[in-house]
């Protein structure tokens, strides 16, 4: 028996690091669900969500991840014991999860919406170019797709400038990949001399 063909089941892992793998499909049955092995580790206590058809959410905790080398031609498998979850046990298993972030504006919503003002520390000459350089950018790139992804390039920039340890050589290849439209460049020279004070 091939797995994948009798897998009609459609779940997602949750590690408790934060990781998630969805759209994986799988045999679920209220005590056991049999996944082919797809590269990661299942692990006992992540959390496995079922999406149903008419769209609710069924939640298991992994009780013994049960891990089989299986045998051509079937691939490796998970068989797993798990334990149903209701809704306030499965709130309780997400909210045990570690999210690991990195970066100055590094933020997650959990099924919320984010009113929060994030705080960022750079140096005040730096934040002003890269504020000067943002509104250049909004102002002179006509074009929307161009125009996302300049300031996508602003916010890296940012981003490198608010690290312990910012690369010089990071900077100066976001710089560079900015448009070269009216003040643009002139900023960015700016944000080069700046930059000459970072380690490589």
């Amino acid at each position: 028996m091939i797995i994948q063909q009798v897998a009609k089941d459609k779940i997602n892992v949750i590690k408790h690091n934060g990781e998630e793998f969805g759209g994986l499909k799988a045999v679920v049955g209220s005590s056991g669900i049999i996944l082919e092995y797809s590269g990661f580790l299942v692990e006992p206590n992540d959390l496995i969500q079922r999406e149903m058809s008419n769209g609710g959410i069924e939640n298991f905790q992994v009780i013994d991840p049960g891990y089989n080398e299986g045998h051509p031609p079937i691939k490796p498998f998970y068989n797993m014991k798990v334990k149903k979850l209701g809704l306030p046990e499965a709130e309780k298993v997400r909210q045990s999860i570690t999210y690991n972030f990195s970066g100055p504006n590094a933020r997650v919503n959990n099924d919320s919406v984010d009113n929060s003002t994030n705080v960022v520390n750079v140096n005040s000459d730096v934040a002003e170019h890269i504020s000067a350089l943002r509104s250049e950018v909004n102002r002179l790139v006509t074009d929307e797709q161009e125009k996302r992804e300049a300031l996508e390039l602003v916010d890296a920039i940012e981003g490198q400038f608010s690290t312990d340890s910012p690369s010089k050589s990071v900077v100066k290849t976001l710089i560079s990949a900015l448009p070269s439209l009216g003040n643009i460049a002139s900023i960015g020279s700016l944000l080069l001399s700046a930059v000459s004070t970072l380690p490589v």
